[in-house]
């Protein structure tokens, strides 16, 4: 049997494209997805958003999120104990790196109070989140009633 042998010019152009390639799987960047937000069930009451923030190569620490559309924005964490279901505001969140932290209902959440009253069911509104050390993203976020379901 003959053992193949790759010519040098072979040998270069296969090393470019595994280098290419290997440049391929970029790294992660700290991003915020999947944002909406829920209107308040009764007039003037606070409403809700939820997001997914996804850590990029190094922790972060979110530690605010405002909105265009309300006068204050906090984030909450919902807990139960004891059969009695409560909220507690968060000062800051750890974002590890690589992984993702989830703002869900029954869970982390931004409460917003005193919402502009005319934002309705179907529009839009910017949230922009600020991180430790002076990141900021904003993201237009959908718009949803007290009981309609998470947007697709």
């Amino acid at each position: 049997m003959v053992p193949f042998r790759f010519s040098r010019g072979a040998v270069a152009a296969l090393a470019i494209i595994a280098a290419t390639l290997t440049g391929c799987g970029a790294t992660p960047q700290l991003t915020v997805g999947d944002a909406w937000m829920r209107l308040g069930a009764v007039k003037g009451r606070p409403a809700a958003a939820y997001f997914t923030v996804h850590g990029g190569p190094r922790p972060a620490t979110l530690i605010a999120v405002t909105s265009d559309v309300a006068v204050r924005a906090e984030m909450h964490r919902s807990m139960s104990a004891g059969g009695m279901a409560s909220m507690a505001p968060l000062a800051r969140v750890e974002i590890p790196a690589g992984a993702d932290v989830t703002f869900a209902p029954g869970g982390r959440h931004v409460m917003l109070f005193n919402v502009n009253p005319g934002i309705k069911p179907g529009s839009t509104m910017t949230l922009t989140f600020t991180f430790a050390n002076g990141d900021r993203i904003p993201l237009v976020t959908d718009v949803v009633g007290a009981g309609d379901p998470k947007p697709e």
